[in-house]
């Protein structure tokens, strides 16, 4: 496995002004990727994500009604992975299988235990919301640019 140092990944996200909280958007080639993106975005308003490297995997499954759902089930999971023991923080999330008949999701954190010591504190995301959370696919006519699109706010 990889130590994190040599990992170039680009970086398919932004932080968007929004009234009391914060707005992720991030995209990919495919929904998939998107959801990744979107995860790795919250991951890094939390801390620098160069100061993370690659220790130990975290399988990641969610279940959700639909697409929306699965987003924010997802999302909440990798929020509680960061908040409970052993604290993890993903320096990349790779998202394996995405099942849009049953709507589950499997995932992949790759990262190590948050350490104050090591890795520099950010702004605390409290929760997840379903506030204006969007969900487009590649090249529906929601997306102009033909990549997959994804809006979440969160709550700091």
């Amino acid at each position: 496995m990889e130590t994190g140092d040599s990992v170039n990944q680009t970086i398919k996200y932004e932080y968007l002004d929004h009234t009391a909280d914060v707005q992720l958007h991030a995209w990919g080639d495919d929904m998939k990727e998107a959801f990744a993106q979107c995860a790795m975005s919250m991951y890094g308003y939390m801390t620098e994500i160069d100061s993370v490297n690659e220790l130990t995997e975290q399988p990641i499954e969610v279940s959700g009604e639909d697409l929306i759902s699965l987003l924010y089930q997802f999302l909440d999971e990798c929020l509680f992975l960061f908040s409970t023991e052993p604290f993890f923080i993903a320096r990349r999330v790779v998202v394996n299988e995405l099942d849009y008949e049953n709507y589950t999701l499997k995932a992949t954190g790759y990262g190590e235990e948050f350490d104050l010591s090591k890795h520099p504190q950010g702004t605390e995301v409290k929760a997840i919301t379903y506030s204006n959370m969007q969900a487009h696919e590649a090249n529906s006519p929601e997306s102009p640019d033909g990549l997959a699109h994804v809006f979440v706010v969160i709550d700091i």
